[in-house]
């Protein structure tokens, strides 16, 4: 069984960074398994940077939906794989027209994969509960979808981290 480790935090609060020199410490080569797309200009740039900052260790693997396939089919072929994130999966999840059930299932299959991987694995996922509550159903539905998925593969991993301010703190 490989290790699994889980990282949370908000948003560029260093869990990507954290994440990749995780990842690096398990030598190349490294998959990396994206799960946003590039929708608009911004997420273009963002992508980018992030593929110039991780060099050439690294395979990406583009898989929006089915995390768990894609987990499936890089294993055992990298020294470690990195997934970012689980928020962005949630998300396309539930624009894909899956309800809450549906995506906490498909959460459910990605927990019971851990135990049968041979590639150690670090996930990255934000942290959105710690803000007001949101003012409409689907902001809500999302909260409690990430906040649920969240405590799922907190709970299923080896070693847990949550970043503030870049500075990572180690729960489990």
């Amino acid at each position: 069984m490989a290790r699994v480790i889980f990282i949370t935090g908000g948003a560029r609060s260093g869990k990507s960074r954290l994440a990749e020199e995780l990842a690096l410490g398990f030598g190349a080569p490294l998959a990396y398994v994206a799960t946003g797309g590039a929708g608009d200009g911004e997420m273009a740039e963002r992508i980018a940077r992030h593929r110039a900052r991780r060099g050439d260790h690294w395979t990406t693997v583009e898989e929006p939906r089915d995390l768990a396939g894609a987990l499936a089919g890089v294993d055992g072929r990298f020294n470690a794989t990195l997934v970012d994130c689980v928020t962005l999966w949630l998300s396309n999840l539930l624009f894909a027209g899956n309800d809450s059930p549906q995506i906490l299932e498909s959460v459910g299959k990605l927990t019971k994969l851990f135990p049968l991987l041979t590639t150690p694995l670090v996930i990255v996922s934000n942290e959105v509960g710690l803000g007001i509550v949101p003012d409409n159903r689907l902001a809500r539905q999302f909260r409690d979808l990430a906040g649920e998925a969240n405590e799922r593969i907190a709970a299923a991993a080896d070693e847990v981290y949550v970043t503030f301010s870049g500075l990572p703190l180690k729960l489990k």
